[in-house]
């Protein structure tokens, strides 16, 4: 079965069909590192990661470019501020973003473009559009003839007339229609700037990813993607340089995943909720706001809040406890002595239905559905009287392969315990065994003290960090 994705541009799933066998050219719209992201932009970065991680998985090789846009208006007013050159914001931010983007198991790009290393593809590019009659500039600015690209608004199914009554020309305007979008800036006193044919200054938003995506993916790419709030206009201002440029369809799969809500509100600064993932990442487990990022489909809108997060983690602890059940038991299992095809097959009946739920479009929210039953199937395995190694390695490898598809980490990292923590729980278990509860309570309210939970389960007694 072919992967079906939504593609924007048609307002329909359609069968992905590569430009290049086995290959996906993907384009993901990144930061303007002026600052640390908030929770929308680690949003399309854990999405966008994870249709990275599915097409991996189904054996694609992913050139998978995600640009830094480091220069800007608010990238030139933060370093006026801080007192600060905008490279070393710049550089500072950049470090910041995938640092927190790790965190929320994000793996890295193939590239990671930024403006500044790429002037000479941009300005070049600029030249090409002036050259062929999109483009015209004027007095120090260069601006991109918009009604010349004849589809213009076909992302954003907007006709150049409805955008044309809700623009007007400011006095002093240098364009020559006001639906005319600027590919560069003329210098300013004190900003950072580049020479051009048109004279000093530096380039637009919009401009910097059709020049990049070209170089580093081509003239025509699979997928670009980003957030939703990107459609218009800069990815709608991306179709007409890069079509108008290379007289090529510029990408035949757009994706935009859907907002963050707080509380059920739009997120802002003025209304006080606005939460950055730099301070996310640190009151939470990572791999529980990842998971929580995942159990909605990602074009949807997903509503955030401490309440949501805490049921997200009892969530992915169901799946987690049922993994550890399983390696627990594996310890004392017996080897293969009978035939168990009934219940291997059940294993692979929901291996398989994890990716009918990813081939449409990628939901997530169903495919975490599936570790849900995956969970419940290993449970019930687990109430037999006999197990067999065979069958709990086939669950445990099942957990690993479908969470790792989703960028998640199941299986805890390995915590070395000193030598006392040890010895306390060995006396214990010890204490148990020799009906001593009150001794075997004592040391579990004094780990409790040292952050060391337990649980004592059929599989033996199991131990966390609190």
């Amino acid at each position: 079965m072919a992967i079906r994705v939504f593609n924007t541009l048609t307002r329909q799933k359609e069968p992905f069909q590569p430009i290049e066998e086995g290959k996906v050219k993907m384009y993901v719209c990144g930061p303007t590192v002026y600052n640390y992201i908030h929770i929308g932009n680690a949003r399309p970065a854990i999405v966008f990661d994870t249709v990275r991680r599915y097409f991996e998985y189904r054996g694609y090789d992913v050139h998978y470019v995600l640009n830094f846009t480091d220069v800007d208006d608010k990238l030139i007013k933060a370093a006026n501020e801080m007192g600060e050159g905008v490279t070393d914001i710049a550089n500072r931010f950049i470090e910041a973003y995938k640092e927190d983007v790790g965190a929320l198991g994000v793996k890295e790009a193939v590239d990671h473009p930024r403006v500044t290393e790429n002037m000479e593809e941009i300005i070049d590019f600029i030249q090409g559009l002036i050259d062929k009659g999109f483009a015209y500039a004027s007095d120090g600015d260069v601006y991109f003839r918009t009604r010349s690209f004849e589809s213009y608004g076909k992302l954003s199914q907007q006709s150049i007339d409805e955008l044309r009554s809700g623009a007007r020309i400011e006095v002093g305007d240098k364009k020559e229609d006001p639906l005319d979008f600027t590919l560069w800036k003329e210098a300013k006193p004190g900003e950072i700037t580049w020479d051009s044919p048109w004279g000093t200054g530096r380039p637009g938003w919009h401009i910097e990813c059709s020049a990049m995506a070209k170089k580093y993916l081509g003239d025509t790419i699979d997928i670009h993607a980003g957030g939703q709030d990107l459609t218009f206009p800069h990815h709608e201002n991306e179709i007409a340089q890069s079509e108008a440029h290379n007289d090529k369809s510029f990408a035949n799969f757009w994706m935009h995943n859907g907002y963050i809500n707080i509380e059920n509100e739009k997120m802002s600064k003025s209304l006080g909720n606005f939460i950055l993932a730099h301070d996310l990442v640190k009151q939470h487990d990572p791999q529980v706001i990842r998971f929580f990022m995942l159990s909605v489909q990602y074009r949807h809108p997903i509503n955030f809040s401490d309440e949501l997060l805490r049921g997200a983690k009892s969530s992915f602890e169901r799946i987690q406890n049922a993994f550890e059940n399983v390696k627990h038991r594996k310890e004392t299992s017996l080897d293969l002595t009978e035939d168990n095809d009934q219940w291997l097959s059940k294993i692979e009946a929901h291996k398989e239905q994890f990716i009918k739920e990813m081939d449409d479009d990628f939901n997530t929210a169903n495919a975490i559905s599936v570790l849900f039953d995956l969970a419940k199937s290993a449970n019930l395995y687990l109430q037999e009287s006999q197990t067999h190694s065979n069958v709990l390695s086939a669950f445990e490898e099942a957990f690993k392969e479908l969470t790792g598809v989703l960028g998640l980490e199941i299986e805890a990292a390995e915590e070395l315990l000193d030598e006392e923590v040890e010895a306390l729980i060995e006396e214990r278990i010890q204490a148990r065994k020799d009906r001593n509860f009150e001794r075997a309570d004592q040391i579990r309210d004094e780990l409790k003290e040292r952050n060391i939970l337990l649980e004592d389960t059929s599989q033996g007694t199991r131990w966390k960090r609190g």
